[in-house]
């Protein structure tokens, strides 16, 4: 990275890092933060727990300030803390909980691991470091050799080594590191495993950058659906195959193998009981750092679990949203077509070129057939006097459908389904087949039904007989039921 003038000035403007050390209350929010957040490595905490926190940090301030110091309340801060225009904080919703949460960005961890490296420090060590040095370069120089020959000698080399070693600790002669070497090295040890812990939470804040990168591209999509996922699955793949997704890939199955991990727990209670190291006081959590390692990384695996879950169900709403406007627009084409069924509009419509040739052969003609003319009898019209009985015209069963339709919905408010045969049972028939008919007319276009063709039941109803005596009347049909 070039530090340029115009660099440093844009991230002197825009980089939450350089804002917070630019703050009037930058003491107040480094110093909550990291003994809330980094000390003891906690990674999401609630709003309730962390408002109690600061209230309790800004109480004892306003003791030894003076009770003008920080008027606002902790909540207040937390969110100015959690704004976009600060960017200390990132406030976010659990999934499952109406609470909000905070969690520290990796920004703001910076900040706080550059006023850390400004203090003072009784020791500074530089040969481990450049023994680590040293060890780099050895690795990526074997790590890259071709030459088989040169590997051998190289193998064949650090054999002799070992054997001259093996040699003189069987002689006596036990080379042991200094009290300043241990140290040294140690203290290396530490800076490394926090920085470890750090690099954590930049990883998920990189993974959610790219969620939120992918759903923007999907609201502004405009191409084709298999289009889409190509590309989201190919940016995906991307990150677990860059050099940051597959080092982390390499040092979780590294720290996940359960003999790592018991060689880690007797290596770190072997050194920090050594007396060289006891003097510098280690905190007590570096005994479990291996644990808090483990602990950011699964918080950075369902991390990306959830995030995938989100955008899986993400891209299913937006397949629905595209289904449902499909069906609108056929909705509204049977729409058209039945209005024009019932008043059609002159001219014609719409034309389909004929498929083939119509060719007509002289013999395939009909004959000449003349025209029957009717034979008009002279009758004079009279004025009728027969009886006709017309109160068949006005006996017309009407089916109302609508009452149908509302103890369906009756019934569907007390159970999730209901099947034709109980509708029947709690509202009997009164009209019959006829009302029986409405009833599938109704499972099939208004309301969702399900037919079990394995089941078959009868629907029993009575009608009033030529005799004026009730008949029992009975239909035999697979089961039909409604669902809410």
């Amino acid at each position: 990275m070039n530090l340029d003038y115009a660099t440093l000035d844009l991230l002197r403007q825009s980089h939450p890092a350089w804002r917070l050390l630019r703050s009037d209350h930058a003491p107040l929010v480094a110093s909550f933060l990291q003994r809330i957040f980094i000390a003891p490595n906690v990674r999401v905490m609630a709003q309730a727990d962390l408002v109690e926190a600061l209230e309790d940090e800004i109480f004892a301030l306003r003791e030894r300030l003076g009770g003008e110091a920080f008027p606002k309340p902790a909540l207040d801060y937390l969110n100015d803390w959690a704004s976009s225009e600060k960017g200390w904080l990132r406030k976010f919703y659990a999934q499952g909980s109406d609470e909000p949460n905070f969690d520290l960005t990796p920004a703001t961890e910076k900040a706080i691991a550059w006023l850390g490296s400004l203090t003072e420090r009784s020791f500074v060590g530089t040969e481990s470091r450049l023994l680590t040095l040293f060890e780099l370069l050895k690795q990526m120089n074997e790590g890259s050799e071709t030459d088989p020959a040169a590997r051998i000698a190289e193998l064949q080399r650090r054999r002799d080594e070992i054997d001259a070693e093996m040699a003189r600790v069987v002689s006596g002669d036990i080379p042991l590191l200094d009290d300043t070497a241990l140290k040294d090295r140690f203290q290396q040890f530490i800076q490394i495993a926090r920085e470890l812990l750090a690099d954590f939470r930049e990883v998920e804040h990189n993974f959610r950058g790219l969620d939120r990168r992918v759903r923007e591209r999907i609201a502004l999509w405009e191409g084709s659906k298999g289009e889409l996922l190509e590309e989201i699955m190919g940016e995906r793949d991307a990150i677990s195959d860059s050099d940051q997704g597959r080092s982390f890939r390499a040092f979780w199955d590294f720290l996940m193998s359960s003999s790592r991990q018991e060689e880690l727990s007797e290596l770190l209670n072997r050194v920090l009981n050594l007396p060289p190291v006891a003097e510098l006081k280690p905190d007590a959590r570096t005994r479990r750092v291996h644990y808090d390692w483990l602990e950011a990384g699964e918080h950075t695996q369902r991390t990306v679990a959830q995030l995938s879950q989100q955008l899986r169900r993400f891209l299913d709403d937006q397949a629905w949203l595209e289904n449902r406007r499909i069906m609108d627009i056929l909705h509204g084409i049977e729409a058209r077509a039945l209005a024009l069924r019932a008043f059609p509009p002159p001219g014609e419509v719409m034309e389909i070129a004929d498929t083939s040739a119509d060719i007509d052969l002289p013999l395939e003609r009909p004959l000449h057939a003349p025209a029957i003319k009717p034979v008009l009898a002279d009758v004079a019209l009279e004025t009728g006097d027969a009886d006709v009985d017309a109160a068949a015209l006005y006996a017309q069963v009407v089916i109302d459908k609508g009452a149908l339709a509302r103890h369906i919905r009756h019934a569907l408010q007390d159970c999730a389904q209901i099947t034709l045969s109980e509708l029947c049972e709690m509202q009997p028939l009164q009209h019959g087949l006829a009302e029986l008919v409405a009833y599938l007319q109704l499972a099939g276009d208004v309301f969702k039904a399900v037919v079990d063709e394995d089941a078959i039941e009868t629907i029993v109803w009575r009608r009033a007989g030529a005799d004026g005596q009730d008949q029992m009347k009975q239909a035999r049909l697979p089961r039909v039921i409604f669902v809410r």
